[in-house]
């Protein structure tokens, strides 16, 4: 093997231990950022050693014993070697060990939920998560936000300080706190998808990297809490998604809207494995008394109502528009409802919808929000109201930081000059 092939081989093996590795060494440390260190040490040590040695057979074993090692040494410089060097190297040998796979996923678990800790601010979750939990780099990071590297450093170092300066426990949320913990790590898995899926600001409409980021990590978090219907959701929700890949961009990188994709480019694999998610989700409410689907649960049953339609003009608008009404009772906010109009348009005609979206245009959490403007100018074209349409195409194009959606937006409102002159 090259010294190429090795460093390579040394990238992919860090992209898929990375997180089980720092979640072992938090749990024994208890310090989110001396676990990264010495997990980063460890890192070092493998460049060094196996482009010379070759790639252990066993090489997440290998990085976890060197790290333990670099552990113990901490903690004898620390002089707490005797109370600690039991609980931290009792099974450290010679050889390379193979950590039971019940304490590492465990670990995992509690990592996912520190480095997703509501005390912490949504970005500083959002870069911590993909660090520790996937492995990226600073600067890869840095370059998926389209912010400058220093800046993701920054959230980075203060949302360990924060951790630590807190004392946010190690542990598993239980009970009550469970809820409302497991919303703050799925809201962070979706928000890396959704800016993979469609980019905020920049050139590329998609950033693929994300997207397969969110959905291991969402995957993951299935195989650690197989119990629980909103993760399965969520997943079942990022697999159909994911499934659009390849038609929502043309070869000249323009954005293709929803209804004028070809489906036969969309990912049956992906989209089966989405339905199948879905399917798991729905048992586990029917075996749960009480049970009311949750926000990730009905917005899957939403993209599988797509997903299960051959053809755009097959597509169960109704079905969709009854959804939407189930998912603004339990998660009302301008957006759902935003999304409720395009359904309402679809299934009962533009003028019904059009009443919803005027009485969203007040709405605070909107101001700014280009795809109220959008929404509005598609649903004034339908009703033949072009001039308007217009107006409202140039306004999103303004509000719009994503270049490529920018440059539909203003095809749009050319299109609707072109109406009125003809």
């Amino acid at each position: 093997m090259t010294a190429t092939d090795t460093h390579r081989a040394i990238e992919a093996v860090w992209r898929i231990e990375a997180a089980r590795l720092i979640a072992g060494l938090t749990g024994l440390v208890r310090d989110l950022g001396l676990a990264e260190e010495l997990a980063q040490d460890a890192l070092v040590a493998a460049l060094e050693q196996w482009p010379r040695e070759g790639v252990p057979r066993n090489p997440g074993a290998w990085l976890m014993t060197v790290s333990k090692r670099r552990a113990v040494d901490h903690v004898r410089r620390q002089e707490r070697y005797a109370r600690k060097l039991a609980e931290i190297g009792r099974d450290l040998g010679e050889g390379v060990e193979d950590e039971p796979p019940e304490e590492i996923e465990d670990d995992l678990l509690r990592l996912v939920f520190t480095a997703c800790h509501p005390v912490l601010s949504t970005e500083a979750r959002v870069a911590l998560t993909l660090r520790v939990l996937g492995g990226l780099a600073t600067d890869e990071i840095a370059r998926a936000f389209l912010v400058p590297e220093p800046t993701v450093a920054q959230r980075i170092v203060r949302a360990k300080r924060t951790l630590s300066d807190k004392q946010v426990p190690f542990e598993v949320p239980q009970g009550e706190e469970l809820e409302g913990r497991l919303s703050s790590v799925l809201e962070v898995i979706y928000l890396i998808f959704n800016e993979g899926y469609a980019a905020t600001a920049g050139d590329d409409w998609m950033r693929p990297g994300l997207c397969e980021d969110a959905l291991r990590l969402g995957r993951v978090l299935a195989g650690l809490m197989p119990e629980e219907p909103e993760v399965h959701g969520l997943v079942a929700l990022m697999e159909i998604q994911a499934s659009r890949a390849a038609a929502r961009v043309g070869r000249d990188g323009r954005p293709i809207l929803l209804l004028e994709q070809d489906r036969a480019r969309w990912d049956r694999l992906l989209i089966r494995r989405g339905l199948d998610a879905l399917r798991r989700a729905e048992e586990l409410g029917d075996e749960t008394p009480l049970y009311v689907p949750g926000p990730y649960v009905l917005q899957a049953a939403i993209a599988a109502c797509h997903a299960r339609a051959f053809t755009a003009g097959e597509t169960d608008w109704h079905a969709i528009a009854t959804l939407y009404e189930a998912l603004a009772r339990i998660s009302r906010s301008p957006v759902v409802e935003l999304n409720r109009a395009v359904a309402l348009s679809m299934a009962h005609g533009p003028a019904v919808a059009l009443e919803l979206v005027d009485r969203l245009a007040g709405e605070p959490a909107l101001k700014g929000y280009h795809l109220l403007p959008s929404v509005r100018g598609d649903l004034l074209a339908k009703l033949g109201r072009t001039a308007e349409a217009r107006a409202e195409f140039e306004r999103a194009a303004t509000l719009t930081r994503n270049e490529r959606e920018r440059a539909l937006l203003r095809e749009r409102a050319a299109s609707c000059a072109g109406s009125q002159q003809g």
